[in-house]
């Protein structure tokens, strides 16, 4: 990491890159979605070299930001690091402590009692899911969070009869998470086979 952090540096010297100088960390939001969605993508079709590289290209995000944020005497990279160590060992008390936890939802249950614990200020629940996730990954944060039940095939039968595909919308995606489906996964894999469909008859 060092080195990724060495390289940063110089192109952001003055005489280093001029593109790399310009960049914010306004300017670098839309590359840092890019490059999370391409590992996303990678990862989905199974590519172990393919994966490697596209994860390279999120640490570059991340080590930008850190060395603008370093330029800008706001924090470093060390503080980006310390700051996700001390979090895991922190809501992980069944490893690093005593607590005890079985199971996947023990740990869920047990992760959330502690981040609600840690004292932040109070957050809407609209601001508490990222108005940047994809809209359907978005959707189904926020139902988790609002406990929306998914109330049979009715309800979504009679807004997509009434045009309200909106709700149509919201309704699939109630209906993925009690099937334990990701909805934006799904979505994205069914845009691939379609793609794939394509070429192979093109």
């Amino acid at each position: 990491m060092e080195r990724l952090l060495e390289v940063m540096r110089r192109l952001r010297a003055p005489d280093g890159c001029p593109w790399d100088r310009a960049q914010t960390h306004q300017s670098l939001r839309p590359y840092l979605l890019e490059e999370a969605a391409e590992a996303v993508d990678a990862i989905g079709r199974g590519h172990p070299q393919e994966m490697a590289e596209e994860l390279g290209d999120v640490l570059l995000q991340v080590a930008f930001h850190s060395v603008i944020a370093e330029q800008e005497g706001s924090f470093s990279y060390l503080e980006v690091e310390q700051h996700i160590v001390d979090k895991l060992i922190r809501r992980h008390p069944h490893v690093f402590g005593d607590a005890r936890a079985d199971t996947p939802e023990a740990v869920t249950a047990n992760w959330n009692a502690i981040k609600a614990a840690e004292g932040k200020p109070a957050q809407s629940l609209c601001d508490q899911v990222p108005r940047s996730l994809g809209a359907l990954a978005r959707a189904a944060e926020i139902q988790k969070k609002l406990g929306t039940p998914y109330n049979g095939k009715a309800e979504l039968i009679e807004a997509i009869q009434q045009g309200r595909l909106g709700e149509a919308l919201w309704q699939m995606v109630a209906w993925c998470r009690q099937e334990k489906v990701n909805p934006e996964v799904l979505l994205r894999e069914v845009c691939e086979e379609r793609c794939s469909q394509e070429v192979g008859d093109g």
